[in-house]
């Protein structure tokens, strides 16, 4: 479904993706973890040219996204969910029209993306909130309205960039377990990058770790965390056994 070929992309003299290769097959969730730094984010956001790579190729379905114009550009992004970091939502509209908002842009009539918004705030536990300014939540809450928004769009393929990156430790697990719920519940196939490793445990069909830019090792959660070959892979089981 999903295809990168020797990504490369530095920013100056920082060398950001050293030449990543990986296939993601279709209903298949892929997690993506490694240290702060180890290129994990710029990796994904490649992957829809959120960030231009400097040399490499993506393909989605035989197509390639790195060849793409600007229109097919944003018709690939359509079938495309990703949910950021920083929440990225827009301050001066409701709760709602956040999440309604790429359908409308993508020519959905008004009625049918307001209807399709609330059931996927219904999705993520926040079906009374549709009024609600973004202030007015926490920041659990407020990633939850970037996943509803992504599933509003009912994607082919869901991109997660370190969904609980921004979080308070106290709200981190509300997030998680919204996304493991989705995990459980959706064919949709999914590749997140994140550092919660008890949460890759339960919801990876495979992982794959990073390091400087590099793929180091990839797997089956249980069997790269049971003898890792990576130094990181054996760090990261220190910490399951901590």
């Amino acid at each position: 479904m999903l295809q990168v070929y020797d990504l490369k992309k530095s920013y100056g003299k920082t060398v950001a993706l050293d030449g990543v290769s990986l296939n993601v097959s279709q209903g298949e969730i892929l997690v993506i973890m490694g240290p702060s730094g180890c290129g994990k984010s710029t990796l994904i956001r490649c992957i829809n040219r959120l960030t231009e790579p400097d040399s490499g190729e993506v393909f989605f379905e035989e197509r390639s996204i790195t060849d793409m114009a600007h229109k097919e550009l944003l018709e690939f992004r359509r079938r495309v969910g990703f949910v950021f970091q920083h929440f990225n939502l827009v301050k001066r509209l409701s709760v709602k029209d956040n999440v309604m908002l790429g359908l409308v842009l993508g020519g959905l009539p008004k009625a049918e993306a307001e209807v399709a918004a609330l059931e996927a705030l219904e999705k993520v536990g926040l079906g009374g909130y549709g009024n609600s300014r973004p202030e007015e939540l926490s920041g659990g809450q407020q990633q939850r309205v970037g996943i509803a928004r992504a599933l509003a769009l009912e994607p082919e393929i869901v991109l997660l960039d370190e969904p609980t990156a921004s979080l308070d430790p106290i709200l981190v697990g509300e997030v998680l377990d919204v996304m493991e719920d989705l995990v459980r519940s959706r064919k949709a196939t999914m590749v997140i990058v994140t550092h919660e490793v008890a949460f890759a445990m339960k919801v990876a069909d495979r992982i794959i770790l990073m390091d400087h830019g590099k793929i180091v090792e990839e797997g089956i959660p249980a069997e790269v965390f049971a003898e890792p070959k990576s130094d990181i892979g054996q760090k990261y089981k220190r910490l399951l056994v901590a």
